[in-house]
């Protein structure tokens, strides 16, 4: 049950963050977003470290921990410009599904044995995640304008969900010996490739503008995300890897629902349905 509710947790934290990170990277360039959110994140991981039991970093486990890293950067960065190209319909649900199949599999390799309950949970939530996860535009059969339109989106989605994949793999595998230092390791690794990424950008399209209110949002973003990773990283020391990345994958729901309840964007039929679906496979995962 603790690694279920840390699991939601994470999910909940993880869906905050995207809904204010997707807003502003309407506005900001999205790599911005993902470096500022990024700075606070480390800051964040940071203090908790000082308030959290001492430990001591371990090599290999902070060696897992960099590997997180190397796909958190892929994966927000990924993300961020979706969302930010107005391609959620087809980002979205590739990126939350990539992270929720492939650490199954790994899980499953590894040695999970989920019970017969918690497997109908997972069966019922990779569905979920990609119908809640399809924008309403896209589920009423508006594809995106064009064939390169649509290769950028599932080009994003897929590095996305590949990115985020590794990130809970990396987290998943660096055990619970070295307390939080293996989120640090990740965030300051994603830290130093967005750094880079960022001055690249920097260089070809010159100084980019961006309000103190924008930074403000930024480094909410990153708080939430750093949090997100914090609560999924403990809830791998008491659950199943791939019971874990399933349960923090339903993150879009949390967005979709913000959006509801701020924005009153309204709710397809295929969003209702996942919504409905990742209820039910929440509490199949509980049961099991």
């Amino acid at each position: 049950m603790t690694a279920v509710l840390l699991g939601l947790g994470a999910a909940l934290a993880y869906g905050i963050s995207d809904f204010v990170a997707g807003r502003l990277s309407r506005g900001m360039h999205y790599a911005q977003v993902a470096m500022i959110g990024y700075v606070f994140a480390l800051a964040t991981t940071l203090v908790a470290i000082v308030v959290a039991v001492p430990a001591t970093a371990d090599g290999m486990a902070l060696a897992w921990g960099a590997v997180s890293g190397v796909g958190g950067a892929l994966g927000t960065l990924m993300l961020y410009r979706g969302l930010g190209s107005g391609r959620m319909g087809v980002v979205a649900p590739l990126s939350a599904l990539g992270a929720a199949a492939v650490p199954v599999v790994i899980g499953v390799v590894l040695g999970d044995r989920p019970s017969i309950a918690a497997w109908a949970g997972v069966a019922l939530a990779l569905p979920a995640i990609w119908l809640v996860s399809t924008s309403s535009d896209l589920a009423a059969g508006e594809a995106p304008s064009g064939r390169a339109g649509l290769a950028e989106g599932v080009l994003d989605g897929l590095g996305a969900g590949l990115g985020f994949a590794l990130l809970f793999i990396g987290l998943g595998l660096a055990g619970d010996g070295a307390g939080l230092w293996p989120v640090v390791a990740g965030e300051a690794c994603a830290l130093l490739i967005l750094g880079v990424f960022l001055v690249s950008v920097l260089r070809r399209l010159g100084p980019t503008r961006w309000t103190p209110k924008d930074g403000v949002g930024a480094a909410v973003a990153g708080a939430l995300g750093a949090s997100a990773s914090i609560l999924y990283f403990l809830a791998t020391h008491s659950g199943l890897l791939s019971i874990v990345a399933v349960l923090t994958s339903l993150y879009p729901a949390v967005t979709v629902l913000l959006a509801v309840g701020i924005l009153r964007e309204s709710i397809s039929r295929r969003q209702a349905v996942g919504l409905i679906l990742a209820m039910i496979a929440v509490g199949l995962i509980v049961a099991g």
